[in-house]
């Protein structure tokens, strides 16, 4: 942990640049997100819901204390830098949150009541204990809906562009859990349906030397979460991918497998017994449902 400084963790409000028309997707600056360019034509779109540890202006740090804001309930260690690598290595566009999920987590529904946490992995937010109505609609307005219009708009100029795109979300977990140690270095988590998920976890799986969870260490049907709304809801193909936090702390570990995953991913978008189906438009409904 290096020395805290609360700049890092407070972004002030940026100007927000259009989307550039045609088949390129340009990169776009909002205040609680990010847009990285990408061809619209490439296949894919990638997430990251938890990219970020940082609060807007008015907000402090919710009263949450420094060392707290470098632990996995402020945010998903590595889960940026992977999401960065992977973008460029295929040159597809994502999408990124910028603030932190204890202000609210992009990655929930609604009505989940750990939309805005109170109390996380023993870790009181001060800022959420008595939060009022008002002020709970007010970061969703401000916070959740606009994250989640981008994405649709992207998905939209992707649609348009052709062909219909896959989702892949990436988030990363704790190496251990209520003192016990995690044996998975990555997991592949998914709902009903099977398109992409399956032949992912198969071909991690086929690179030796790795344990990878299906469907661990979370399973992969959380109403209201991004993958249900973007993906479940929309018909497209999706996979959400975990990756152990202590392989990805550092840049070497974030390279490593962005490499990985891009190299697999474009493997699997470019096999013929499976591009027909993975770019199709298919409602598989979900567990949650």
């Amino acid at each position: 942990m290096g020395f805290f400084s609360l700049d890092r963790y407070i972004l002030p409000m940026q100007r927000m640049a259009p989307l550039q028309p045609g088949l390129g997707i340009g990169a776009r600056d909002a205040e609680t997100f990010e847009i990285l360019e990408g061809d619209a034509g490439a296949g894919i779109v990638l997430l990251c819901d938890h990219a970020g540890n940082a609060f807007p202006d008015g907000y402090g740090t919710l009263g949450v204390a420094p060392k707290d804001l470098e632990r996995h309930i402020a945010y998903d260690i590595g889960a940026r830098g992977v999401t960065r690598r992977m973008a460029a290595a295929l040159g597809a566009p994502a999408l990124l949150t910028r603030y932190s999920r204890l202000l609210i987590d992009p990655n929930r529904g609604i009505d989940d009541p750990t939309l805005v946490m109170r109390l996380s992995d023993g870790a009181i937010v001060p800022g959420n204990r008595s939060l009022p109505p008002d002020e709970r609609e007010k970061r969703i307005r401000r916070f959740y809906e606009p994250y989640h219009a981008a994405i649709d708009g992207v998905i939209d100029q992707c649609l348009a562009a052709g062909p219909t795109p896959v989702l892949v979300s990436v988030h990363s977990f704790t190496q251990s859990w209520k003192g016990r140690a995690r044996p998975w270095h990555a997991g592949v988590l998914w709902d009903k349906d099977d398109r992409l998920a399956p032949p992912l976890i198969s071909a991690l799986r086929a690179e030796g030397g790795l344990v990878i969870g299906d469907n661990e260490p979370y399973a992969g049907h959380l109403r209201g979460d991004s993958m249900w709304r973007h993906g479940t809801k929309r018909g497209l193909a999706h996979a959400i991918i975990e990756i152990r936090q202590d392989l990805v702390r550092d840049a070497r570990g974030e390279a490593a497998w962005a490499d990985r995953l891009a190299r697999i991913v474009r493997q699997l978008l470019e096999r013929k017994d499976m591009r027909d189906d993975l770019m199709r438009i298919q409602y598989f409904g979900s567990h949650s449902d």
